[in-house]
């Protein structure tokens, strides 16, 4: 039982410090709204300034587009390697950046935001999640 609770003070742990990152983004990036990390199957790592009600669709959404982009790239234009999704709607954006091989990062903003820059600070915010170190296993038994 001690291994189960080092596991998870250490997850908490790594979920505020992603919380932060994400933090960091929104406060920096005029009318963003929210932020999350996930998994590249869709699972909330962390998110900053959304529910669980919206974070949990928008990885989703977001992880499917990033698959669809990752098959445009492999079929159409000759490699897989996808930077970055930006989907301009009436009244927000949705920006999907690759943060490691194994998660994604989306981050979500009113339409009066600057595309190029939310563009930008993702990247950034890619290049600081990737030096995490990965989860910790789960000790035998613990499922």
């Amino acid at each position: 039982m001690v291994s189960e609770a080092l596991a998870q003070q250490h997850r908490t742990e790594e979920e505020t410090a992603l919380s932060v990152l994400l933090a960091g983004l929104v406060r920096r990036v005029p009318h963003a709204a929210g932020a999350v990390l996930f998994s590249a199957d869709g699972l909330v790592k962390a998110a900053y300034g959304l529910d669980p009600d919206t974070a949990d669709p928008l990885a989703a959404l977001a992880s499917g587009l990033y698959s669809l982009a990752r098959g445009f790239g492999t079929r159409m234009a000759g490699g897989d390697g996808v930077r970055q999704v930006v989907v301009e709607l009436d009244r927000s954006l949705l920006c999907v950046a690759r943060a490691d091989p194994d998660m994604c990062l989306a981050a979500l903003a009113r339409r009066e935001a600057d595309a190029a820059v939310l563009a930008h600070e993702m990247g950034v915010l890619a290049e600081r999640v990737r030096p995490l170190p990965p989860a910790p296993a789960w000790p035998s038994g613990a499922r």
